[in-house]
Protein backbone atom coordinates (compact mmCIF):
# COMPACT_ATOMS: atom_id res chain seq x y z
CA UNK A 1 0.00 0.00 0.00
CA UNK A 2 2.98 2.30 -0.54
CA UNK A 3 0.99 4.41 -3.01
CA UNK A 4 -2.05 4.56 -0.76
CA UNK A 5 -3.15 7.30 1.59
CA UNK A 6 -6.20 8.04 3.71
CA UNK A 7 -8.09 11.29 3.97
CA UNK A 8 -8.26 12.74 7.50
CA UNK A 9 -10.70 15.50 8.46
CA UNK A 10 -10.84 17.00 11.97
CA UNK A 11 -13.87 19.28 12.34
CA UNK A 12 -13.73 21.99 15.00
CA UNK A 13 -16.07 24.78 15.93
CA UNK A 14 -14.10 27.35 13.93
CA UNK A 15 -11.72 25.39 11.70
CA UNK A 16 -11.32 22.10 9.85
CA UNK A 17 -7.87 20.48 9.84
CA UNK A 18 -7.24 18.03 7.00
CA UNK A 19 -4.46 15.73 5.85
CA UNK A 20 -3.44 12.94 3.54
CA UNK A 21 -1.67 10.24 5.57
CA UNK A 22 0.21 7.11 4.52
CA UNK A 23 -0.32 3.74 6.26
CA UNK A 24 2.87 4.25 8.29
CA UNK A 25 1.47 7.50 9.72
CA UNK A 26 3.51 9.82 7.47
CA UNK A 27 1.62 13.01 6.61
CA UNK A 28 2.09 13.93 2.95
CA UNK A 29 -0.29 16.89 2.64
CA UNK A 30 -2.18 19.22 5.01
CA UNK A 31 -4.90 21.82 4.62
CA UNK A 32 -7.03 24.04 6.85
CA UNK A 33 -10.48 25.41 6.09
CA UNK A 34 -13.02 27.49 8.03
CA UNK A 35 -15.90 25.48 9.47
CA UNK A 36 -18.47 28.21 8.95
CA UNK A 37 -20.69 26.85 11.71
CA UNK A 38 -22.78 30.04 11.62
CA UNK A 39 -24.17 28.85 8.25
CA UNK A 40 -25.90 25.91 9.91
CA UNK A 41 -25.17 22.16 10.17
CA UNK A 42 -26.28 21.34 6.62
CA UNK A 43 -23.73 23.80 5.22
CA UNK A 44 -21.02 22.34 7.47
CA UNK A 45 -21.79 18.85 6.17
CA UNK A 46 -21.54 20.13 2.60
CA UNK A 47 -18.19 21.72 3.41
CA UNK A 48 -16.89 18.44 4.87
CA UNK A 49 -17.95 16.54 1.74
CA UNK A 50 -16.42 19.16 -0.56
CA UNK A 51 -13.15 19.27 1.37
CA UNK A 52 -12.92 15.47 1.45
CA UNK A 53 -13.52 15.22 -2.28
CA UNK A 54 -10.86 17.88 -2.88
CA UNK A 55 -8.37 15.84 -0.85
CA UNK A 56 -9.14 12.74 -2.90
CA UNK A 57 -8.36 14.75 -6.03
CA UNK A 58 -5.19 16.14 -4.44
CA UNK A 59 -4.07 12.59 -3.70
CA UNK A 60 -4.66 11.58 -7.32
CA UNK A 61 -2.58 14.56 -8.43
CA UNK A 62 0.30 13.18 -6.37
CA UNK A 63 -0.10 9.71 -7.93
CA UNK A 64 -1.60 8.45 -4.68
CA UNK A 65 -4.81 6.51 -4.17
CA UNK A 66 -7.18 7.44 -1.35
CA UNK A 67 -8.28 4.23 0.40
CA UNK A 68 -10.61 5.59 3.10
CA UNK A 69 -11.79 8.71 4.90
CA UNK A 70 -11.67 9.41 8.64
CA UNK A 71 -13.67 12.23 10.22
CA UNK A 72 -13.40 13.48 13.80
CA UNK A 73 -16.12 15.75 15.18
CA UNK A 74 -16.99 17.21 18.60
CA UNK A 75 -20.07 16.31 20.61
CA UNK A 76 -21.84 13.00 21.13
CA UNK A 77 -20.83 10.50 18.45
CA UNK A 78 -22.11 6.98 17.78
CA UNK A 79 -18.98 5.63 16.16
CA UNK A 80 -20.42 2.19 15.35
CA UNK A 81 -23.38 3.66 13.50
CA UNK A 82 -21.36 6.56 12.11
CA UNK A 83 -23.78 9.18 13.41
CA UNK A 84 -22.92 12.61 14.85
CA UNK A 85 -25.80 12.80 17.31
CA UNK A 86 -25.21 16.17 18.92
CA UNK A 87 -22.72 19.01 18.85
CA UNK A 88 -23.08 22.40 20.49
CA UNK A 89 -20.22 23.92 18.47
CA UNK A 90 -21.23 22.69 15.01
CA UNK A 91 -24.97 22.18 15.42
CA UNK A 92 -25.11 18.52 14.36
CA UNK A 93 -28.28 16.64 15.32
CA UNK A 94 -28.30 12.93 14.34
CA UNK A 95 -26.27 13.42 11.15
CA UNK A 96 -25.29 10.09 9.47
CA UNK A 97 -21.96 11.58 8.50
CA UNK A 98 -20.07 8.35 7.82
CA UNK A 99 -22.68 7.09 5.34
CA UNK A 100 -22.93 10.50 3.69
CA UNK A 101 -19.17 10.51 3.06
CA UNK A 102 -19.22 6.97 1.70
CA UNK A 103 -22.14 7.77 -0.61
CA UNK A 104 -20.48 10.99 -1.80
CA UNK A 105 -17.00 9.56 -2.42
CA UNK A 106 -17.52 5.83 -2.83
CA UNK A 107 -14.88 5.13 -0.16
CA UNK A 108 -14.96 3.41 3.23
CA UNK A 109 -15.34 5.97 5.99
CA UNK A 110 -15.00 6.11 9.77
CA UNK A 111 -16.45 8.67 12.16
CA UNK A 112 -14.98 9.43 15.56
CA UNK A 113 -15.14 11.85 18.47
CA UNK A 114 -12.48 14.55 18.36
CA UNK A 115 -11.06 13.93 21.84
CA UNK A 116 -11.09 10.16 21.43
CA UNK A 117 -9.35 10.62 18.08
CA UNK A 118 -6.74 12.81 19.75
CA UNK A 119 -6.26 10.23 22.48
CA UNK A 120 -5.91 7.49 19.90
CA UNK A 121 -3.19 9.47 18.12
CA UNK A 122 -1.28 10.20 21.34
CA UNK A 123 -1.49 6.53 22.32
CA UNK A 124 -0.40 5.12 18.97
CA UNK A 125 1.85 7.84 17.55
CA UNK A 126 2.56 10.35 20.30
CA UNK A 127 3.40 10.71 23.99
CA UNK A 128 2.12 7.27 25.04
CA UNK A 129 3.36 5.25 22.08
CA UNK A 130 4.16 1.72 23.21
CA UNK A 131 1.82 1.88 26.21
CA UNK A 132 -1.17 -0.45 26.37
CA UNK A 133 -3.36 1.44 28.88
CA UNK A 134 -3.68 5.18 28.33
CA UNK A 135 -5.96 7.93 29.62
CA UNK A 136 -5.79 11.10 27.52
CA UNK A 137 -7.20 14.36 28.89
CA UNK A 138 -7.84 17.43 26.78
CA UNK A 139 -7.94 20.44 29.10
CA UNK A 140 -9.05 23.50 27.19
CA UNK A 141 -12.32 25.43 27.15
CA UNK A 142 -13.78 22.24 28.59
CA UNK A 143 -12.30 18.97 29.83
CA UNK A 144 -12.79 15.59 28.21
CA UNK A 145 -10.94 12.29 28.24
CA UNK A 146 -10.28 9.24 26.10
CA UNK A 147 -9.58 5.77 27.46
CA UNK A 148 -7.34 3.88 25.03
CA UNK A 149 -6.48 0.21 25.52
CA UNK A 150 -4.18 -1.62 23.10
CA UNK A 151 -4.56 1.17 20.56
CA UNK A 152 -8.36 1.27 20.69
CA UNK A 153 -10.41 4.14 22.16
CA UNK A 154 -13.65 3.18 23.91
CA UNK A 155 -16.76 5.21 23.24
CA UNK A 156 -19.12 3.71 25.81
CA UNK A 157 -22.66 2.39 25.36
CA UNK A 158 -24.05 5.69 24.05
CA UNK A 159 -20.99 7.38 22.53
CA UNK A 160 -20.56 9.64 25.55
CA UNK A 161 -17.63 8.01 27.37
CA UNK A 162 -14.85 10.26 28.61
CA UNK A 163 -16.92 13.21 29.88
CA UNK A 164 -14.63 13.47 32.87
CA UNK A 165 -15.08 17.23 32.84
CA UNK A 166 -18.60 16.71 34.17
CA UNK A 167 -17.46 14.73 37.16
CA UNK A 168 -18.51 16.75 40.21
CA UNK A 169 -15.40 17.50 42.25
CA UNK A 170 -16.67 20.53 44.21
CA UNK A 171 -20.33 19.94 45.22
CA UNK A 172 -22.24 23.22 45.15
CA UNK A 173 -19.34 24.91 43.37
CA UNK A 174 -19.34 27.06 40.22
CA UNK A 175 -22.12 26.52 37.73
CA UNK A 176 -21.29 24.45 34.68
CA UNK A 177 -22.66 24.75 31.17
CA UNK A 178 -24.19 21.28 31.57
CA UNK A 179 -26.49 22.60 34.31
CA UNK A 180 -24.72 21.03 37.29
CA UNK A 181 -22.54 22.77 39.86
CA UNK A 182 -18.96 21.97 40.79
CA UNK A 183 -18.01 20.01 37.67
CA UNK A 184 -14.29 19.54 37.07
CA UNK A 185 -14.34 21.74 33.96
CA UNK A 186 -16.19 24.49 35.84
CA UNK A 187 -13.25 24.62 38.26
CA UNK A 188 -10.14 23.52 36.37
CA UNK A 189 -10.54 24.13 32.62
CA UNK A 190 -8.56 26.88 30.92
CA UNK A 191 -11.70 29.00 30.67
CA UNK A 192 -12.44 28.44 34.38
CA UNK A 193 -8.92 29.53 35.36
CA UNK A 194 -9.31 32.77 33.41
CA UNK A 195 -12.80 33.35 34.81
CA UNK A 196 -11.80 32.80 38.43
CA UNK A 197 -8.80 35.13 38.17
CA UNK A 198 -11.02 37.81 36.63
CA UNK A 199 -13.62 37.38 39.38
CA UNK A 200 -10.89 37.69 42.03
CA UNK A 201 -8.95 40.63 40.62
CA UNK A 202 -11.12 42.28 37.99
CA UNK A 203 -8.29 41.78 35.48
CA UNK A 204 -8.76 39.77 32.29
CA UNK A 205 -5.99 37.23 31.65
CA UNK A 206 -5.80 33.94 29.80
CA UNK A 207 -5.07 30.71 31.66
CA UNK A 208 -1.52 30.77 30.29
CA UNK A 209 -1.06 34.29 31.64
CA UNK A 210 -2.46 33.26 35.03
CA UNK A 211 0.06 30.38 35.12
CA UNK A 212 2.86 32.81 34.32
CA UNK A 213 1.68 35.21 37.01
CA UNK A 214 1.54 32.35 39.52
CA UNK A 215 5.18 31.55 38.76
CA UNK A 216 6.10 35.14 39.73
CA UNK A 217 4.26 34.86 43.05
CA UNK A 218 1.17 36.89 42.20
CA UNK A 219 -1.07 36.03 45.21
CA UNK A 220 -4.36 35.80 43.30
CA UNK A 221 -2.80 33.75 40.53
CA UNK A 222 -1.10 31.44 43.02
CA UNK A 223 -4.44 30.80 44.76
CA UNK A 224 -6.29 30.14 41.49
CA UNK A 225 -3.53 27.86 40.22
CA UNK A 226 -3.44 25.89 43.47
CA UNK A 227 -7.20 25.39 43.35
CA UNK A 228 -6.89 24.27 39.73
CA UNK A 229 -4.19 21.72 40.50
CA UNK A 230 -6.13 20.39 43.48
CA UNK A 231 -9.31 19.92 41.46
CA UNK A 232 -7.43 18.27 38.59
CA UNK A 233 -5.68 15.94 41.03
CA UNK A 234 -9.04 14.89 42.46
CA UNK A 235 -10.29 14.20 38.94
CA UNK A 236 -7.16 12.26 37.93
CA UNK A 237 -7.20 10.11 41.04
CA UNK A 238 -10.82 9.21 40.31
CA UNK A 239 -9.79 8.44 36.73
CA UNK A 240 -7.02 6.20 38.05
CA UNK A 241 -9.48 4.34 40.25
CA UNK A 242 -11.88 3.85 37.34
CA UNK A 243 -9.49 2.99 34.50
CA UNK A 244 -6.11 2.06 36.05
CA UNK A 245 -4.04 3.49 33.16
CA UNK A 246 -0.26 3.21 33.16
CA UNK A 247 0.09 6.68 31.66
CA UNK A 248 -2.05 9.82 31.62
CA UNK A 249 -1.43 12.22 28.75
CA UNK A 250 -2.44 15.84 29.28
CA UNK A 251 -3.22 17.95 26.23
CA UNK A 252 -5.15 21.10 25.43
CA UNK A 253 -4.45 24.70 26.26
CA UNK A 254 -3.85 24.26 29.99
CA UNK A 255 -1.17 21.61 29.38
CA UNK A 256 0.84 24.27 27.54
CA UNK A 257 1.88 25.43 31.03
CA UNK A 258 4.23 22.41 31.02
CA UNK A 259 6.02 21.71 34.30
CA UNK A 260 4.21 24.60 35.97
CA UNK A 261 1.19 22.30 35.81
CA UNK A 262 2.71 18.82 35.67
CA UNK A 263 5.16 19.15 38.59
CA UNK A 264 2.61 20.18 41.26
CA UNK A 265 -0.02 17.92 39.71
CA UNK A 266 2.22 14.85 39.99
CA UNK A 267 2.80 15.65 43.66
CA UNK A 268 -0.89 16.26 44.36
CA UNK A 269 -1.88 12.99 42.69
CA UNK A 270 0.81 11.09 44.61
CA UNK A 271 -0.45 12.50 47.92
CA UNK A 272 -3.99 11.33 47.20
CA UNK A 273 -3.22 7.76 46.17
CA UNK A 274 -3.54 4.90 48.64
CA UNK A 275 -3.36 1.44 47.07
CA UNK A 276 -3.66 2.45 43.43
CA UNK A 277 -0.54 2.52 41.29
CA UNK A 278 0.71 6.00 40.44
CA UNK A 279 0.25 6.75 36.74
CA UNK A 280 2.95 8.44 34.72
CA UNK A 281 1.80 11.97 33.86
CA UNK A 282 3.12 13.34 30.58
CA UNK A 283 2.36 16.25 28.31
CA UNK A 284 0.84 15.53 24.90
CA UNK A 285 3.30 15.81 22.01
CA UNK A 286 1.09 16.09 18.91
CA UNK A 287 -0.47 19.46 19.68
CA UNK A 288 -3.49 20.54 17.66
CA UNK A 289 -2.67 17.94 15.00
CA UNK A 290 -3.70 15.07 17.29
CA UNK A 291 -7.35 15.06 16.23
CA UNK A 292 -6.46 15.03 12.54
CA UNK A 293 -3.93 12.23 13.02
CA UNK A 294 -6.52 10.32 15.03
CA UNK A 295 -9.00 10.69 12.18
CA UNK A 296 -6.33 9.26 9.88
CA UNK A 297 -5.88 6.29 12.20
CA UNK A 298 -9.63 5.65 12.15
CA UNK A 299 -9.51 5.69 8.36
CA UNK A 300 -6.49 3.39 8.27
CA UNK A 301 -8.30 0.97 10.56
CA UNK A 302 -11.33 1.11 8.23
CA UNK A 303 -9.01 0.35 5.30
CA UNK A 304 -7.32 -2.46 7.21
CA UNK A 305 -3.87 -0.84 7.36
CA UNK A 306 -1.78 1.39 9.55
CA UNK A 307 0.20 1.50 12.79
CA UNK A 308 -1.37 0.08 15.94
CA UNK A 309 1.08 1.62 18.38
CA UNK A 310 0.06 -0.70 21.22
CA UNK A 311 2.43 -2.23 23.70
CA UNK A 312 5.21 -4.23 22.16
Amino acid sequence: MSDTVVVAVDVGGTGIKCALVRPDGQVVHTERHPTGADRGPAAVVETILTVARGLVHTAAGKDLSAAAVGIAVPGVVDERAGIAHWSANVGFRSVPLRDLVTAHLGLPAALGHDVRAGGLAEARLGAARGCAHVLFLAIGTGIAAAHVVDGRAFAGAHGAAGEIGHMIVRPGGPGCGCGARGCLEAVASASAVARRYRETTGSAHSAAEVAALASTGDPAAVAVWRETVDALADGLVTGQALFDPEVMVLGGGLAEAGDALLAPLRLAVRERLTFHREPTLVRATLGDEAGCLGAALLALDAAGAGPTGGAA
